[in-house]
């Protein structure tokens, strides 16, 4: 097999361990002969929890027993071997970290291969589950979970954390990657300026609008609490709060927000199982939908580029909306 010259960002070579795979996963990413520049940029082409995904993804690959570069017929193995332990999204997932790893290395990617391909599709076939997706914390429910809340310094950051991840439609790293510097205040409310998304990783910029809210849920006012009270003027939004209420400078991470989300529809009484850092922008979308919201409005929040990209949220809250069933019976 072709063995591709692997540097780190600092142009450091990556010889050991000798399977360049596990190379990549102890590097941020990875090239050919290419200059510490170069590196640095490919390092930078991709979110940082894209890049852990794959490399979570290639050390998996290579702790079975997999290479870079790769066969078809290896490939199709490591999808075979793993088709009961792993749902098909993941095992989507974990191909396309390999066709990635291969694409940088200059390498042609096995994910084309027909055997691949068809190992795949009957992998599907035969498990034949519809990919899961994170429950929606609808709006009434997140008002019962905020309202179950204490008057801790914790509890004021994640009734922010909640409210504002709800009214932005805000993905869990866009959350945390908020500043003070970010907002801006207007009479009808905060304006958000992300700088940069899932959907905009050259950082362009997108601004989202939170208006002041007409009940006791308002956004805007429990950042403001939150704010107040932990002190803060400058720097991260949401931090992390020790069991003594201290609140370090340092940024609350991505993960926290799905164990924050978890926690408190525990504590209000929901089977938390269903629950993540995704269920507040996918209770948003649902919740507008439920309230017969146009759609076009709706992806002006969540901005998604079209109504098929919003459908897989909305459509569960669509449900009831002219339901022929409720006319007949």
């Amino acid at each position: 097999m072709i063995q591709p010259r692997l540097l780190t960002p600092d142009n450091t070579h990556l010889s050991e361990p000798k399977n360049p795979t596990l190379a990549a996963t102890q590097s941020s990413f990875c090239a050919i002969n290419c200059t510490p520049q170069v590196a640095g940029f490919l390092a930078a082409s991709l979110a940082e929890s894209t890049t852990m995904a794959y490399r979570a993804d290639l050390a998996h690959f290579v702790s079975w027993g997999g290479c870079i570069p790769a066969s078809p017929d290896l490939v199709a193995k490591y999808l075979a071997a793993h088709a009961d332990a792993l749902a098909p999204a993941t095992l989507v997932r974990r191909l396309a970290s390999i066709s990635k790893a291969h694409r940088v290395a200059g390498l042609p990617t096995p994910a084309a291969a027909e055997i691949v391909r068809a190992t795949l599709r009957g992998i599907k076939r035969a498990r034949r589950t519809a990919q899961r997706q994170a429950a929606p914390l609808l709006r009434d429910d997140l008002g019962l979970v905020v309202d179950r809340m204490d008057d801790s310094v914790k509890a004021a950051r994640d009734r922010a954390l909640l409210l504002m991840g709800f009214a932005g439609a805000l993905r869990r790293a866009e959350l945390v990657a908020l500043n003070v510097a970010d907002l801006d205040r207007v009479k009808q409310g905060i304006v958000l300026h992300l700088r940069r998304s899932k959907t905009d990783q050259e950082g362009h910029g997108e601004t989202i609008g939170i208006p002041f809210g007409r009940t006791r849920w308002c956004p805007v006012t429990a950042l403001d609490r939150w704010l107040s009270r932990a002190g803060i003027s400058g720097g991260p939004i949401f931090r992390p709060v020790d069991r003594h209420g201290r609140i370090p400078e340092a940024r609350l991470s991505a993960e926290a927000v799905s164990c924050v989300v978890k926690k408190r529809v525990a504590a209000a009484g929901f089977e938390p199982a269903g629950y993540s850092g995704h269920s507040l922008r996918s209770g948003f979308a649902t919740s507008a939908a439920q309230a017969g919201i146009a759609t076009w409005i709706i992806r002006r929040q969540t901005r998604h580029a079209s109504d098929a990209m919003l459908a897989r949220y909305i459509r569960t809250g669509e449900l009831f909306i002219g339901n022929a069933a409720g006319a007949l019976l």
